[in-house]
C-alpha cells in the first residue's frame, strides 16, 4: 500500500502519461469544479466489457505496466 504523498504523485503521473500535461490539469480542474460521484461514474467506466475481458485487460496491465 502506498502512503498518499505517493499515490497522489502517481496518479499526476498516470494522468500525465495518458493525457499530456495540459489535460490532466484540465482533467483535475474538472473534477474540482464539478460535484463528482466517483461511485455512479465509475459505474459505465467498463459497462461495455464482460468480466472476463476486464479480467484480461487487468491481468495484462498487471503483468505489463505502462509506467512505474
Amino acid at each position: 500500500m502506498y502512503t498518499d504523498t505517493v499515490l497522489r504523485t502517481k496518479g499526476i503521473q498516470a494522468l500525465i502519461l495518458g493525457l499530456g500535461k495540459v489535460e490532466a490539469e484540465r482533467f483535475i480542474t474538472l473534477i474540482n469544479r464539478e460535484p463528482f460521484d466517483y461511485t455512479e461514474w465509475q459505474k459505465n467506466l467498463f459497462s461495455g466489457l464482460s468480466i472476463k475481458e476486464l479480467s484480461r485487460l487487468a491481468m495484462n496491465d498487471y503483468k505489463n505496466p505502462s509506467f512505474a
